[in-house]
C-alpha cells in the first residue's frame, strides 16, 4: 500500500453512517447498527484519507484489512501479463477488501483511488478485539460484509470487486 496522506481531513462517524445509509445500490455496506453501536464500532476503525491515483490494495498482497468508504470512488483493477484492466468501481457507503478478510488468501485485484477518498479501515486484529468485547456487533458487521460478498458474487460485473 502506498503511504497515506498526512491528514488534516476531519473525520466523524456520522459521515460514514450517512454514506452507508444513503448508498441505495446493491453494493452498499448495510449493517443493522443503532447510532450508539456505530459509535462503538468506529472505535475499532482507523480513519484515513487517500488522494486520487493512490493505490489502496495491491493485487497478490497478503494484507486482510477491510476498508469502508465514506467519500470518494475507488476502482478495482485486475493485472495480467498484458497490463491493467478496470473491472469495477466502489462508491461511498460500500467496502473493499472483504474477500481477503474472510478467505485469508492474497488480494485478488488492485484497488486505486479514482478520486480523493475518506476511508475507515478494520484490521483483523481490531475485528478480533471487537469480537471479544462486542460479539453481537461483530457478528452483525461480519454478516453485513458477508452479504456484500454474496451480492457481488451474484452480480457478474461486481464479482471482481471482491478483493
Amino acid at each position: 500500500m502506498n503511504a497515506l496522506l498526512p491528514t488534516t481531513v476531519h473525520f466523524d462517524v456520522q459521515g460514514l453512517i450517512h454514506a452507508c445509509a444513503h448508498n441505495t445500490t446493491r453494493d452498499a455496506f448495510h449493517p443493522t447498527l443503532t447510532s450508539k453501536q456505530w459509535e462503538v464500532f468506529c472505535n475499532y476503525l482507523q480513519p484515513f484519507a487517500v488522494r486520487q491515483g493512490q493505490v489502496l490494495i495491491e493485487q497478490n498482497a497478503s494484507d486482510r484489512t477491510v476498508y469502508l468508504v465514506e467519500t470518494g470512488t475507488l476502482t478495482v483493477h485486475y493485472e495480467d501479463d498484458k497490463g491493467r484492466l478496470r473491472l469495477a468501481s466502489v462508491e461511498a457507503g460500500s467496502a473493499v477488501g472483504e474477500g481477503a478478510f474472510f478467505t485469508r488468501l492474497p488480494r485478488s485485484a488492485t484497488v486505486q483511488a479514482a478520486s480523493a477518498c475518506k476511508l475507515w479501515s478494520l484490521s483483523p486484529i481490531r475485528f478480533t478485539e471487537l469480537t471479544n468485547r462486542q460479539p453481537a456487533m461483530a457478528v452483525e458487521v461480519a454478516m453485513a460484509l458477508g452479504s456484500l460478498v454474496s451480492r457481488r458474487l451474484a452480480n457478474r460485473p461486481k464479482r471482481v470487486a471482491v478483493t
